[in-house]
């Protein structure tokens, strides 16, 4: 049986697809030589976190981190900050003084991402593109209705990337054997709107100036498999899914490194990692910030993957939303001077 996922089902699919299993796939596809990519410098990044699974109205800014505080609002009620089980970033670079905006992932929750946008004052009049690293209900859900509720401040015929085979959908199989559908999206829903034009992706592809979707990501780890509850449909047959479109945004600030945010890594953040550094041909890391999706992992899993990461070396981690309560642990534990705590409303600055 085949049907929309609800709200229920999206949370107990969550619990059982958050980690990684046993079945997987190999690297597929074209070898990008070595620093394909130039990505230009940037003087200045900035990374809102829109939403994301946990608020904390009372914790204190902390390195690159400045909260979002309405304490000095009234009514208060009004004023808290939105948390979901879902991802949406905004993203700022200034490329040769020039600044630039885009929209990354859109949660699920339209209502409170709307209110989100609007308490931390983020101008759409000035974005310049938007972007869905994967097409599961808790990154894309909010979309459409961000679109209707602002089609006057949003530019028109605005780029709306994703990656290759998007619109296919992509759906879980439960213990019980049913087929639940993960996309709230479908293309002549968002066509149909009249204000975007749909960017497939492929290769590592620029969204604004000072910032590249990464292209296909290339699987090089030996433990960052897929987990088999994932299926996506090819004629009338479920197989596996491998996540070939998925995307994250790779940028490089000046004097600092690059800057990786990833949506949910189901390829692995290590391999996400690893990619942007073979395509731009840069090796120094300065912050991976976005889900892991290591919710449920097996802690051998657990413990590789940090172990890779810091051998990497980033100055800052911060994970989100799908990394799970134990990996973050592990990152905190693991890496104390580079690891940040997220929460819903929190905005990252990086300067040269």
């Amino acid at each position: 049986m085949t049907r929309d996922m609800d709200q229920r089902d999206l949370l107990k699919t969550a619990a059982l697809t958050g980690g990684v299993s046993p079945a997987g796939d190999t690297p597929h596809g074209r070898t990008l030589p070595h620093g394909s990519t130039t990505i230009p410098e940037a003087e200045r990044v900035v990374i809102t976190v829109i939403t994301d699974n946990f608020a904390d109205a009372l914790r204190e800014d902390y390195k690159i981190a400045k909260r979002f505080s309405a304490t000095n609002e009234s009514p208060l009620e009004a004023v808290m900050i939105h948390a979901e089980h879902g991802l949406a970033y905004h993203v700022e670079t200034t490329v040769d003084g020039e600044p630039h905006s885009f929209l990354f992932d859109f949660a699920s929750n339209g209502s409170g991402v709307r209110k989100n946008i609007e308490l931390l004052k983020i101008d759409l009049k000035k974005i310049e593109a938007i972007a869905l690293s994967h097409d599961h209900v808790d990154h894309q859900s909010a979309l459409i209705e961000l679109l209707k509720a602002n089609r006057a401040e949003i530019p028109q015929k605005i780029p709306f990337y994703v990656g290759e085979q998007f619109f296919a959908g992509t759906y879980s199989r439960t213990a019980d054997n049913r087929v639940l559908s993960l996309r709230a999206l479908k293309r002549e829903d968002v066509e149909g709107l009249g204000m975007v034009r749909i960017v497939e992706v492929r290769t590592p592809t620029p969204i604004v100036q000072g910032a590249y979707l990464a292209g296909k990501i290339e699987r090089v780890t030996d433990y960052e498999k897929i987990a088999s509850v994932f299926v996506a449909k090819r004629g009338d047959k479920y197989v596996q899914e491998e996540f070939m479109g998925e995307q994250a945004i790779v940028m490089n600030v000046k004097g600092k490194g690059l800057v990786v945010l990833s949506g949910c890594a189901h390829r692995g953040i290590v391999n996400t990692v690893r990619h942007a550094q073979k395509i731009t041909g840069i090796e120094k890391v300065h912050a991976v910030i976005g889900g892991c999706h290591l919710t449920g992992a097996r802690p051998e899993v657990i413990q590789q993957t940090i172990a890779d990461i810091k051998a990497i070396g980033p100055d800052y981690v911060v994970p989100t939303h799908c990394t799970g309560f134990e990996a973050i642990a592990a990152f905190a534990r693991e890496m104390p001077d580079q690891f940040i705590l997220n929460t819903a409303g929190t905005r990252y600055t990086i300067s040269a």
